[in-house]
């Protein structure tokens, strides 16, 4: 969760930094990979992080807020155990531009070295990406990255000179999650995927399974695919009541003074119910499809990041539920999730018509790119700035339910910018562009706009409407896709989403209104409800959002009841 920084008491705001006068020369910082690191030499993004706050180290208090750490990045290419780097004036930053901008005073610096693998693809172009290795494309934990121990500095920019900050520290490797009774851990190698790589590449899932699973060889079982971010395992499920020694964590977001705490009661609710007569027997499956670009693939098919929709409904899936005694038909697997799960659910569910029975899409990321949040991208010239003749106002990133702005799309932008150049950030704007971009004469994303002004490019802009415009896509093909969706498309978003994302359901919504055959599905709005609203009414968002699996799992017994086919198995898994 996102925590305030304190002020300097000297230097002054960034703002009135940017009218004043930039020094002739300004500190900069040495970067040093020290001799006997694991590699020889490294590719890969330096950052340099600085923040006067002690409290947690530097890496972990960078967000694209305006009160986020301060930080600079560059690329390095074949930097050897010994040799350096400098960060210095000139190199791009956020939340100020430029050293010369960050005032003068007491801070805690921190480097990292995310270092980058050389790919070379199926189509003969050669690319230099951060391997998916354990964290999520997490740059702060990702292990092999090289991290320095923070150290307490005082930073002049008028002044010259160098900081050395030494890269003492490799992170560690993540230990791989264990089989539990109901827990258990799939991983397949994708022959889609390597190929598309030049290299071996996995998708894992963490699969809960139903009580007496083992006991039950001859039930065959539905499944539901739990869309969304990078799991390490399967999330909130617990078989032990909550640790009674826990440390309470406060929640800015929600504003509660021991949510850690509501999340484990909340995981053992659901095992709870797991357990009970009542509950369906079904599988559910949490699925990792991290890569080189960003924790998560969005499970469709993309230029950039290779087939994954085809690897996971026609790979993964069939595999997964040979192992795990799936049903193992279109009427009997079911999506849901939110956000970027939301969007997973739907778009796979258009993209694969007859493999799923059902898409239960919360709070998804933006279904129709004419309010890419708060840009059409089809008609507005500029992604950051609504322009006029005498002036031009910021777009928003983020808002809370009030409407309060913590940071524009420049500003978020420009962070992911300082984090990774050519794509390659592990950002949201990033990913986004990964996944429905072609890919560059570069080997790279095309950009949607450039990185830095915001100007938008109508040629990759047609290219998004076309291949990743949900809305578009369902309109366009409707009179084929319409008869196989119906019943199927089912979206619910706060009207206050953080992101705007309510913005493109409204117009999704519009086209669902006429369609015919009718969709058959709900759009359901919550009032003042931020992100991730799932369309329960009943509770608030801190707790109806750690209950996903208990909210659709009845829809999605529902949905069996009036769809499955003649002679279908409804008796085996209802022991």
């Amino acid at each position: 969760m996102m925590r305030r920084i304190k002020t300097l008491a000297v230097g002054g705001a960034l703002a009135a930094l940017a009218l004043a006068a930039q020094p002739a020369s300004a500190e900069s910082f040495k970067v040093t990979i020290p001799k006997g690191t694991p590699q020889g030499a490294y590719d890969g993004r330096v950052m340099v992080i600085l923040t006067p706050d002690g409290k947690t180290e530097p890496k972990d208090q960078t967000r694209p807020d305006y009160f986020g750490a301060q930080m600079f990045g560059v690329n390095v290419d074949g930097l050897k155990s010994g040799q350096s780097t400098r960060v210095g004036q000139g190199v791009l930053g956020f939340p100020a531009e430029d050293l010369s901008q960050v005032p003068a005073g007491r801070y805690f610096v921190q480097a990292v070295l995310h270092k980058y693998d050389t790919y070379t693809l199926e189509n003969g172009k050669t690319v230099k990406l951060p391997a998916a290795r354990g964290a999520g494309q997490n740059w702060r934990k990702e292990p092999g990255n090289l991290v320095s121990t923070p150290k307490q500095i005082d930073f002049d920019p008028a002044k010259g000179g160098e900081i050395e900050v030494v890269l003492d520290r490799v992170n560690p490797a993540i230990e791989e999650p264990k089989d539990t009774e109901f827990v258990r851990h799939f991983k397949i190698r994708s022959e889609k995927l390597s190929k598309f790589w030049g290299r071996d590449t996995f998708i894992r899932g963490h699969v809960l399974v139903p009580k007496d699973f083992d006991k039950h060889p001859e039930a065959k079982y539905p499944l539901a695919i739990f869309h969304g971010h990078f799991p390490d395992d399967f999330g909130g499920f617990r078989t032990t009541p909550p640790d009674p020694n826990l440390k309470c964590v406060y929640s800015e977001r929600f504003n509660l003074p021991c949510y850690n705490k509501t999340e484990q009661e909340e995981a053992y609710a659901f095992y709870q119910q797991w357990v009970s007569d009542k509950f369906p027997r079904m599988l559910i499956v949490e699925i990792d499809h991290s890569n080189p670009y960003y924790d998560d693939s969005y499970a469709v098919n993309s230029a950039n990041i290779g087939p994954y929709g085809d690897a996971i409904t026609h790979e993964f899936i069939p595999a997964l539920e040979k192992k795990y005694r799936g049903l193992g038909a279109g009427w009997a697997r079911f999506l849901y999730g939110g956000s970027t799960g939301g969007w997973e659910a739907l778009g796979v569910q258009v993209k694969y018509p007859d493999d799923y029975n059902g898409a239960y899409a919360a709070c998804p990321d933006p279904i129709d790119f004419r309010q890419l949040m708060v840009t059409n991208i089809y008609e507005d010239k500029n992604a950051y700035w609504r322009e006029g003749p005498f002036t031009r106002i910021a777009r928003p990133g983020k808002r809370n339910y009030l409407g309060h702005v913590p940071y524009t799309m420049e500003m978020e932008n420009r962070w992911e910018l300082v984090m990774g150049d050519k794509t390659r950030s592990g950002g949201q704007w990033d990913i986004w562009e990964a996944v429905f971009s072609p890919m560059g004469d570069d080997g790279y994303p095309q950009r949607i706009w450039d990185k830095r002004t915001g100007v938008i490019d109508p040629k990759v802009a047609a290219y998004w409407r076309e291949n990743y415009d949900l809305r578009h896509i369902m309109e366009r093909d409707w009179k084929t896709l319409g008869p196989k969706l119906q019943g199927k498309v089912n979206i619910y978003v706060g009207d206050m989403d953080n992101f705007y994302l309510n913005n493109a359901v409204y117009l999704m919504e519009d086209f669902l209104k006429k369609t015919d055959p009718p969709y058959g599905g709900e759009v359901t709005y919550g009032d003042r409800d931020e992100h991730c609203w799932n369309g329960d009414k009943a509770n608030p968002i801190a707790i109806s959002r750690l209950r996903y699996n208990t909210f659709y799992l009845p829809k999605i017994l529902k949905r069996i009841e009036q769809t499955a086919p003649k002679g279908a198995d409804l008796t085996s898994w209802r022991y």
